[in-house]
């Protein structure tokens, strides 16, 4: 079986998403996990797609890049990935970050979970002008924090908003059962 990771970003259009897919099937090609969204008007994903190993990885990408140039796509890209299966961090917690936008909240942040061995499981950032004077940012990170680092993560989290001069909370994920 072979594996693969599938992106594209362009602007926003109805569409993408059925001609992408529709690539991927006539090739056969099952995906097993994505992400998808807007990003300030632009569409992007990320696919992670298994197939047969005679795959003719060379024709895929010259049907995707079809679709992306009618699609004025200005990024596709398809490659080779080892097989995910297995275990990885499920969340426990999520952090909220927010507060007047400037370079580096993202980094300070991000730093922070990563010195305490935690691992951040998904991150999503927004800008909101609002009319106000100064735009404001927020950063929602799902982090894997291991019980024993829970503490210290917090604080680290803390001093990330008296430097930065952000609001930070951190509260346990509720896990819904499907």
């Amino acid at each position: 079986m072979r594996h693969l990771a599938v992106s594209a970003l362009g602007r926003d259009r109805p569409g993408i998403v059925a001609a992408v897919t529709a690539v991927l099937l006539r090739h056969e090609l099952n995906v097993q996990d994505s992400q998808m969204t807007i990003l300030s008007g632009h569409f992007t994903m990320v696919l992670l797609v298994a197939g047969a190993d005679s795959l003719e990885v060379g024709k895929l990408r010259g049907e995707l890049a079809r679709v992306a140039a009618d699609l004025g796509l200005v990024a596709m890209a398809v490659s080779e990935v080892d097989d995910a299966g297995g275990d990885y961090p499920e969340p426990t917690h999520i952090a909220t970050v927010y507060g007047a936008d400037h370079p580096g909240i993202v980094h300070a942040a991000a730093s922070a979970v990563a010195r305490q061995g935690c691992n951040i499981t998904d991150l999503n950032t927004r800008l909101s002008e609002g009319g106000a004077a100064q735009p404001l940012y927020v950063v929602m990170m799902e982090i894997a924090a291991p019980a024993d680092r829970v503490e210290e993560l917090r604080r680290a989290l803390e001093d990330v908003g008296r430097d930065e001069g952000v609001q930070v909370s951190l509260n346990e994920l509720e896990h819904d059962e499907l």
